[in-house]
């Protein structure tokens, strides 16, 4: 489909969802976001949800300006995927072993490693600029510098909530290995840290919605900000870097006589803040729930623990500042989620997933979350499939 246009404030608020299938409370904070002075665009993606501020689906641009709540608290979270050398014909009918020894290697919920992890570490793994992000953390704010040793051990863990490490199968039998985590920690911190410091000032006190508080440029709250906000975007970065190099030393161990070898890694945040031009304009591009999707670039977007997931490859679309969805998207709370459903139906819709089906994840079972190919055909001008995997092993934290 195409875009849907809907009246905003200041801007028009184009749509790629039915407007008439998003809650209210979502379609207000859209109607918040398109009155700010500094907004040069509002693009909503299928996947568009209720979150803090901002919706999650959405795609800001600004000038001069950026809201950090419409970042979300986990900065930088994002997906990476690869696909191996491995076929279906390669795994085990019981893959619970392959399961255990990947949580046996990846801290999962709110595990550290015992001692840090560095791409050193890792066989393959590139090791540049590694300590030039270590030698920037006093530059930090100063409220998280205690975090340190906490950051430096969870660096390369998984999370918990909707981050997961997947084996996975494609429509031709290949293995690919993906998951899905952020800047732990220290990115949420440093989120509500800045959240707060932009709440106390003078030019954001008539908003509103307090959650859209804003920096303007060329201030030193701005400035502070940018510098831990891309601080943090690299440190996902390279947690995701350093899991996928565990994920993929765990399959070489496991598969050692099929000599397992890997495709290039792609990678995508889907929680950040880029610097893009658009229409000779230099704004401040903002992904709340959402990847870049510029022509020929590739991204990730995952269907719920049960479901499809997608590789696809951007079309460039403009009038969506080059963005596409960052996953199929809740269509209920965690709350509604455990209200509404049992173990049994975690079974039942995990059916023939190697994976947790206990009450702590209720909460992310596939019937909270919109239907994934109907999140795909409704941004078919600014994606194109490149291949659709299927789960067979799903660790969550």
């Amino acid at each position: 489909m195409s875009y849907t246009e809907v009246p905003g404030i200041k801007v028009p608020i184009r749509m790629w969802a039915d407007p008439a299938t998003v809650e209210s409370g979502a379609m207000q904070q859209l109607r918040n976001v398109s009155s700010l002075p500094w907004v040069k665009g509002l693009a909503v993606m299928p996947d568009v949800h209720y979150g803090k501020g901002a919706t999650v689906g959405s795609v800001i641009a600004m000038h001069g300006a950026v809201c950090p709540a419409a970042v979300g608290v986990d900065i930088g979270c994002g997906m990476s995927a690869v696909k191996t050398s491995l076929t279906a014909n390669h795994l085990p009918g019981d893959l619970s072993r392959l399961r255990t020894r990947i949580e046996q290697a990846i801290p999962v919920g709110r595990g550290l490693h015992p001692d840090p992890v560095t791409p050193s570490d890792i066989p393959g793994l590139p090791t540049t600029g590694w300590d030039a992000l270590w030698s920037r953390f006093d530059d930090l704010a100063e409220a998280v510098h205690f975090r340190a040793e906490r950051a430096a051990q969870q660096i390369g863990t998984l999370g918990s909530g909707n981050h997961f490490l997947e084996v996975c199968l494609d429509e031709s039998g290949s293995v690919w290995l993906m998951l899905h985590s952020g800047s732990r920690n220290i990115g949420k911190e440093l989120a509500d840290h800045h959240i707060g410091q932009a709440q106390k000032l003078p030019h954001n006190q008539g908003l509103v919605d307090r959650d859209l508080a804003v920096f303007v440029a060329d201030t030193p709250e701005m400035a502070a900000y940018r510098n831990d906000l891309f601080w943090a975007q690299e440190y996902a970065k390279y947690n995701r870097a350093l899991m996928m190099g565990l994920l993929q030393e765990v399959v070489r161990k496991e598969f050692a006589k099929a000599r397992v070898t890997f495709d290039q890694v792609i990678s995508c945040h889907h929680n950040y803040v880029a610097e893009e031009r658009y229409n000779g304009l230099d704004l401040l591009v903002t992904r709340k729930g959402a990847i870049r999707a510029g022509s020929g670039e590739y991204g990730i977007i995952p269907g719920s623990m049960g479901t499809g997931s997608y590789i696809v490859r951007g079309l460039g679309n403009t009038a969506a500042f080059n963005s596409a969805s960052h996953g199929a998207g809740r269509k209920m709370s965690r709350t509604a989620a455990k209200k509404r459903f049992t173990t049994r139906d975690l079974a039942d819709q995990t059916r023939g997933v190697e994976c947790r089906k206990d009450s702590g994840v209720v909460d992310e079972i596939p019937g909270a979350y919109k239907p994934i190919e109907k999140v795909i055909d409704q941004q078919r001008d600014l994606v194109e499939v490149v291949a659709k995997l299927k789960q067979v092993v799903c660790v969550k934290g």
